[in-house]
């Protein structure tokens, strides 16, 4: 796909969240990009989105499910923001349809580790088949192997895993986008730049408001969001990741629904989703992190509050006063030198302070460049932030640490 090629969109689930890609890929129109479908079954959110669109001028097609949007043909790339236990099956039927199409799936990827295990091992046999010409006999039997259940990561795999990423035909990201917050990316580019040396120590504060009412309330309840811990949470098991430099080993939780939704009912359920926590991660490299979560902490300055520590410096980031601070040992407190940060590229600041437009602007680059670039947030980045999830309910659930191999052993994984 060319830069001067218009690239077509399809928006699967337009309720909240889907508006809200809708009105961002509005401030890119001047980039070459137009929204000409959406798909959703529940009527007031397809007559929300069609106002918005009729605003921009955009006619739109409308389908109430996403398969009808997938055949029509019109779009190039889909968006899915369709309530999190829907992303599995939409995905799978994505991955097996024959046009294709690149997809940005809001996170959760899914909200199980075995979904999400079923989504990559797709996209990795497709992407088998597509390139089956770049490898040799003995990889072809290797991969065979492989994809038989014995997922052993030896260089075939490797060879696999970079062929999906590179594939021309499908690009898969997800939408992780706290790492596009002017704070956060500065403090990731302090950290990568290596002046806190090797990180040790990693914390993130969220301190919130309760979770907001969504179509048919479904995000009350696990079995529908997969936890909090996976639902919320698993942005900020991505920049601990990311910060680190590593990957988890094992997680200690403790949480509780100590404040909200408690005098809920739906359908004669109450929620069940917790609404704070304190979240231990030990990685693979002696790095740990912190998180502390409350969902009930409307009187706070700021919603996000990051520090890395790395042997020789510190580094904090803050949302939404877009605040960066760091500083060395060696020169101590009278040394951290304090920024504001911005980013002139950002054209609509949204519900997440510029980074949806961002990572949306950057997902179009990587689908206009054949073969070129990656998705910047993969399925392997996704998994393991749901992996993480998972393994913090599970740990609130029995009380103790959880391994993240237990985790994928536990789902076949």
């Amino acid at each position: 796909m060319t830069v001067n090629e218009t690239v077509k969109y399809g928006i699967i689930g337009v309720g909240m969240m889907g508006r809200e890609h809708l009105i961002n890929l509005h401030h890119l129109r001047t980039q070459g990009v137009v929204v000409v479908c959406i798909a959703d079954p529940h009527l007031p959110s397809q007559q929300l989105a069609l106002e918005l669109a009729q605003s921009f001028d955009w006619p739109l097609k409308v389908f109430s499910g996403h398969q009808e949007l997938l055949d029509s043909g019109l779009c190039d790339v889909v968006v899915v923001s369709s309530p999190n236990m829907t992303h599995y099956q939409i995905l799978m039927d994505i991955l097996n349809h024959p046009k294709p199409h690149h997809v940005l799936v809001e996170k959760p990827l899914c909200t199980t580790v075995a979904d999400c295990r079923k989504v990559t091992h797709l996209q990795l046999l497709l992407s088998f088949k597509f390139h089956v010409q770049l490898l040799s006999v003995r990889s072809v039997l290797r991969f065979s192997k492989l994809m038989l259940g014995l997922f052993l990561w030896q260089p075939v795999a490797e060879e696999v895993v970079n062929a999906a990423r590179q594939r021309p035909d499908m690009l898969v990201q997800v939408g992780l986008e706290y790492r596009y917050m002017p704070p956060v990316a500065k403090l990731i580019e302090i950290v990568k730049g290596g002046t806190l040396g090797q990180v040790k120590m990693v914390a993130i504060r969220e301190h919130r408001f309760p979770f907001l009412v969504k179509v048919n309330n479904w995000n009350r309840f696990n079995s529908n969001t997969g936890g909090t811990l996976v639902e919320k949470c698993c942005h900020f098991f991505d920049l601990m990741r990311l910060f680190a430099g590593a990957n988890p080993v094992c997680m200690m939780a403790s949480g509780a629904m100590d404040v909200n939704h408690k005098d809920e009912i739906y359908d004669g359920k109450v929620p069940d989703i917790i609404d704070n926590a304190y979240v231990i991660v030990e990685f693979d490299n002696g790095a740990r992190g912190m998180l502390d979560l409350c969902m009930f902490a409307e009187g706070s300055k700021n919603e996000q509050e990051i520090s890395v520590v790395g042997q020789t410096g510190k580094g904090e980031a803050f949302v939404p006063e877009s605040i960066v601070r760091f500083g060395s040992r060696m020169e101590g407190r009278d040394g951290v030198q304090t920024l504001k940060t911005e980013n002139r590229l950002i054209k609509y600041e949204g519900l997440h302070h510029g980074s949806s437009y961002l990572e949306h602007l950057n997902f179009l680059s990587a689908i206009r460049v054949k073969g070129a670039k990656t998705a910047a947030v993969d399925l392997n980045d996704g998994l393991i932030s749901v992996a993480m999830g998972v393994a913090a309910q599970l740990s609130i659930e029995k009380g103790r640490f959880v391994n993240i191999e237990e985790v994928l052993d536990e789902h076949n994984c």
